[in-house]
């Protein structure tokens, strides 16, 4: 058995050695940004460190009434943050941030439901969980985010059967800005609902979450090599026949990392520890070293992949589902309808394979439709393609190059990834767009939960 990390450590190898023939010469190291704020606390920055501001205070209630006074209260526009896992502006105000952090925790359980605080950390939902014998039906590859903040970007994980994260509420707890606490679902003030599964922060706060979940279960991982036009030939029949599949495209190699995830008997664990930042970072070499010559970045990678190397894991779901990305980056991701996926990862393949700087594998993974209306996915099953550049280093291609690409196939981005669409481009791509606006205005009439960004998002003008 191998990990990641040795499919690519002979690429690198391999062009090192060929730069110490004097055939390459020495690049400068990609320099990262990394200043810490160092004046007026309470400066708040995002993940990659593209987003910030300077609010007027920060906010922690404890309960449903705090939230309440809070918001009628507090200086606008007032936002919630988690994570700051968002590389969008949809956090940064001058007003007041409110946290969730304390409305957090499992609060009951049945067999097939869940009751939680809407500030749950995804990792904290999946131990609490577990330690009742249950789990979610997915997550995404990150965990790090609040249940609050990934439900309203349209936060999702991979699988052709599977919706995203909020296709599971059942029912939530919204407060508005007027301080008026509403209890939703399907069958109790349903547009409400349809409009809250997905608000991106702004109908009010969600407090508390009613999520579907099922017995604890194991899943079999399996991450295997091939060429590009392979995996890009297989994708489709792939996702039909695993539960979870996904793909990495490896610019200026000609090779992808395919991932499925299959259902195993319970108490099989066999994890051994992935090397996917290992393997990151031999990308990042390949590229300083070989970067100026793509045909023999190309060449190198070649040489040295073995796609019959297999790696291997069981264990519980979301053990595998999750990871940890220590490397920071900035990225932009669209959702194309299922059948235009393939077509349009390849001309974004293209596309990055013009610009030597690229190093970072491309993501491609498949979502279940839904009926929230500001979805990325509703009302069609979708493929979203993401892309990424490492922190510190240029990343307005990820809009300029690949927005026009995600256009041409009707893309919707990912609520808190990196995007150019206007108001009237996104009130064409969503069809409930003008019952959202009204659900909205008639929650907050004032426009309290508003910064300049989400009120030229949404198309609208802020009265507060």
């Amino acid at each position: 058995m191998t990990s990641r990390r040795d499919y690519l450590r002979g690429v690198v190898a391999g062009g090192l050695a060929i730069s110490a023939r004097g055939l390459v010469a020495s690049q400068p190291a990609a320099t990262e940004s990394n200043a810490s704020n160092t004046g007026e606390a309470p400066r708040w920055r995002n993940w990659s460190g593209i987003e910030q501001c300077q609010p007027q205070g920060w906010k922690v209630p404890a309960d449903v009434g705090e939230v309440a006074s809070l918001l009628r209260t507090s200086p606008g526009p007032i936002r919630c943050v988690g994570a700051g896992h968002s590389f969008s502006a949809v956090v940064p105000t001058g007003g007041t941030l409110l946290s969730l952090d304390r409305l957090s925790g499992l609060r009951s359980v049945t067999a097939n439901s869940a009751v939680l605080g809407a500030g749950t950390r995804l990792q904290q939902v999946s131990r609490l969980l577990d330690a009742k014998g249950l789990g979610l039906h997915n997550l995404p590859d990150i965990d790090s985010q609040t249940l609050a903040g990934a439900m309203a970007t349209g936060t999702h994980g991979t699988g052709a059967q599977f919706g995203a994260l909020h296709s599971d509420l059942l029912s939530l707890t919204l407060v508005t800005p007027t301080g008026r606490v509403v209890q939703c679902s399907r069958t109790q003030e349903p547009d409400i609902f349809a409009a809250a599964q997905v608000s991106v922060g702004t109908l009010g706060v969600v407090t508390e979450v009613e999520m579907r979940v099922r017995p604890r279960y194991h899943l079999a991982r399996k991450v295997w090599l091939d060429t590009t036009e392979a995996l890009l030939e297989q994708a489709p029949a792939l996702a039909k026949k695993h539960r979870q599949f996904e793909m990495y495209l490896l610019p200026f190699t000609g090779f992808g990392a395919a991932i499925t995830h299959d259902e195993a008997p319970l108490g099989t664990v066999n994890h051994p520890p992935a090397g996917d930042e290992d393997v990151l970072q031999d990308l990042k070499k390949l590229r300083d070293w070989l970067g100026r010559w793509p045909s023999l970045r190309r060449w190198a990678a070649q040489q040295a992949i073995d796609k019959n190397q297999v790696e291997e894991a069981t264990d519980v779901s979301w053990r595998l589902l999750s990871t940890q990305r220590p490397t920071r980056f900035n990225e932009t991701e669209c959702h194309v309808p299922q059948q235009n996926g393939v077509a349009c990862l390849k001309e974004i393949l293209a596309a990055l394979e013009q610009r030597n700087d690229v190093f970072f594998p491309i993501e491609f993974r498949f979502t279940k439709g839904d009926d929230a209306w500001l979805s990325p996915f509703y009302q069609r099953d979708s493929c979203s393609i993401a892309a990424h550049a490492l922190q510190g280093e240029p990343y307005d291609y990820l809009l300029s190059t690949l927005g026009p690409i995600y256009r041409r196939h009707g893309g919707r981005p990912h609520w808190g990834k990196l995007h150019d669409r206007s108001a009237t481009e996104l009130a064409a791509a969503y069809p409930r767009w003008k019952d959202f606006a009204q659900v909205r205005k008639a929650l907050d009439p004032q426009g309290r939960m508003l910064t300049p960004y989400m009120a030229k998002l949404l198309g609208e003008t802020r009265n507060a």
